[in-house]
Parts: C-alpha cells; structure tokens; sequence
C-alpha cells in the first residue's frame, strides 16, 4: 500500500486541560459553571448577523468522546486509538477510490466492526442534548461523529454531520445511496468464510465492546468507526457487491463514454469494471467536506449566541475552524472534554479573573455524567429568555440568582 500523502494531525499527546473558572475541577463545580454558561441571558456581546440568530442560545459541536459510553471507541482519549496504537491510521480517500486491494481490506473489517456499531444506541448525554433542545437552551448541533446517534436521539433538532454518517453507502459514479445493514447482507453472502469468523467472535463475545484493552485481550485491535483489525490476516480474498444501480444502468464516465459495471458469477465486483463503486457516505481522510454541509455549519455558529463543545479535541481542521469562528464573533465558548483541546489556551486567553462561567467554561468531565445533572438542575429553574429577567437556578444543593 503507497506511503500516505499526508499524516494524520495530532496523534501525539495533547497539553493537559486548563480549568475555567478554577471552581470547575470537581463534579459539583463542573456542574455549576456549565449551568452557568447555558442560562446566561445574554454573554454575546457581538452584533445581531441575521434574522435567525438567537444571543441566548447554544450551538454544540460534538466529537467521539460523547458516544464512549455507548461502547465506541474514540481516537485521542484516555483508551483512544491514537493513544494506544500510534502507528495506526485509517484509509485515505484517494486510497479506497483508486485500489480495489484498499476496498477489500476496508470492507473486511469493517464487515466485523459494523455489529458493534448497529447495535450501539444513544448514550444518557445524547439523551440531554435532546432535553437541552426541548428546554430551548441550544438551537443546533453539529457532530464530528460518523455514528447517527444525534439523529437517532433528537431528530427535531436540526443536526448538522459535519463527516456523514455510516449508516449508509454512496455510490463514488453515480451517487446513488444504500443501506449499511443490506450491504451487510451482500457482505455475509459473498463471504461465508469471514461470516463463520464473525459469528465465532460474537459467540465468544470479542465484538461486545470496542474498548481496545478488552479487544486486544481476544486477539483483536479496535479502531475507531467500526474498523476492526485481525493481526496477520489476509484480505485480498475479500469480496464485495457493486452499485445495484450502477449495474442496471452503467453511467456515463466524464469523457462521455458509457461507464463499464461487471460482476462474478456471485454477484461481486469486478475489478474489470470502471464504475459501481460503493463508499460509506462518511468523508474519508483527504476528502472533501461538501460546500454544502461546511456552509450549514459556518451559519449554525452564527446563528447562535454561544458555543460548547462537548467530546472533542478538535484535533481536525474542520471542528477546530468553528471554534476559532466563534471566538471571531466574539461568543462564549465552552469546553467538555476529558484530555486536552487543540489551542484551547487561545479561545480563553482574554476571559478576566470576575467570569463565572457566563463568559466561558473549561471542563474537564464525562458527558454521560456531567450533562444528566445539569439538565436536572436546568428542569427546575425558570426557562432562558431574551429579555435579561432575573431567573433562580437550582444548581445541586445551592440557589444562584442570575440577571
């Protein structure tokens, strides 16, 4: 396989996490400072950039870590992969379209990953982002996350997946969609030897979880995006479908010529054809985000009037941007992360010694934990508004007057 064009960024140690406001360090005043941050009435100090655009309420940016308690790995965690597996990267975009040997090892693995992730379901913080929408605190979310869990648990809040999702193929000819779970079937078809070896590791339970310490125990390495690793074994007997419509009705190439789609006698691609390719419809490293989604997300962060990110390092380019726009507009910023955050220090650098969490918080918790008793304390107190009323916050055991 060719040498990569390009590296992946920050697969080495983050600088540990700055706490704001010092208070923060704990549960209870992880608690209190996020509570704080949500209900300010109206912490934006910028100018009014469109008719949507609500001061008073949240946009959330969500990376891997908010779906590890759903049981899938994430990538720079305490167990993520680039922290334990540092020679590991995933396959690159030009890789997978160009190589028919890259696809069958893609494939192959994540034919045993895809059980892992299909059963996998929202997790207690999703389950608050969807009370916090329902409360009126946040206006959208925009997720790094391939896994559809945002969608799964509140699809009436408008959710923006900045990397796709991986429930579903596009075709790279003629951009047709399938289901995940029907590939999954052709896969099983086609390759009754690696179906017999999936059904032996989900009997002796090695895919219940990708925790990496518990795969690596039974033989496995667990990537992040249902990417399961068998050390030493061979992929190049792999084999899996073409495009069903892409075969029915090969398209035309860009050269204007009729495109060329064959299978074997089993239904599998062939390396002959010219078109009928399938992709997960997730953006690929070296892939394009699509103009359309990078321009949905650049207006949910001004249509807002704040921005927490929860379960990110914003170690890609294209979360960490968004961020550095909201600071461009002046908006507070919250941070929720277990580890350290790409250039964290310069989103807080100018937060005086008197800001309580209104202006800006730093968090160093578990979302699972954290966001369930924030969105208790949040039930019991008045709902935001735009008029800077004096609201009573039931924040753990104490009451905190805001105005």
């Amino acid at each position: 396989m060719r040498k990569p064009l390009m590296r992946i960024p920050y697969t080495g140690p983050l600088p540990p996490p700055i706490i704001i406001p010092r208070y923060a360090n704990t549960p209870a005043g992880a608690r209190h400072a996020l509570t704080r941050f949500l209900t300010a009435a109206e912490a934006y100090k910028g100018e009014r950039r469109s008719p949507g655009h609500d001061p008073t309420k949240a946009v959330l940016l969500t990376g891997a870590g908010i779906s590890v308690a759903s049981g899938l790995a994430d990538y720079r965690g305490t167990g993520g992969t680039y922290t334990l597996n540092r020679t590991y990267r995933p396959i690159y975009y030009h890789e997978f379209v160009t190589d028919h040997e890259a696809r069958k090892r893609y494939w192959a693995r994540s034919f045993l990953g895809w059980t892992t992730l299909h059963k996998a379901r929202p997790n207690a913080a999703h389950m608050s982002v969807k009370a916090l929408g329902e409360m009126g605190f946040i206006n959208s979310v925009i997720t790094q996350n391939v896994d559809s869990f945002h969608s799964m648990a509140h699809p009436d809040l408008p959710t923006i997946e900045l990397h796709g999702y991986l429930r579903a193929l596009v075709c790279i000819h003629c951009h047709s969609q399938l289901p995940r779970s029907e590939f999954q079937k052709s896969l099983s078809i086609l390759n009754p030897q690696w179906t017999a070896f999936l059904e032996e590791m989900l009997a002796t339970g090695a895919l219940d979880s990708e925790n990496p310490a518990e795969r690596r125990a039974k033989g496995l390495k667990s990537n992040p995006d249902g990417d399961v690793d068998v050390p030493d074994a061979s992929y190049t007997t792999f084999r899996y479908p073409a495009c069903p419509t892409c075969l029915a009705h090969p398209p035309k190439l860009e050269d204007g010529t009729r495109a060329r789609v064959e299978v074997d006698s089993d239904g599998a691609w062939s390396p002959r054809s010219t078109a009928g390719v399938l992709k997960p419809a997730v953006v690929m490293f070296g892939e394009s985000i699509a103009s359309n989604i990078k321009t949905a997300a650049e207006e949910a962060i001004d249509n807002a009037g704040r921005i927490l990110v929860i379960g990110s390092s914003l170690a890609t380019y294209s979360a960490w941007r968004l961020v550095k726009q909201a600071k461009e507009r002046n908006m507070p910023i919250g941070i929720l992360n277990l580890g350290g955050v790409r250039g964290e220090d310069s989103f807080f650098s100018d937060l005086g010694p008197s800001n309580d969490g209104e202006m800006g918080i730093r968090c160093n918790e578990s979302a699972d934990k954290l966001l369930p008793m924030v969105v208790e304390d949040l039930k019991g107190s008045h709902m935001p508004d735009t008029g800077g009323i004096h609201r009573t916050l039931n924040v753990g055991n104490s009451e905190v007057v805001k105005s």
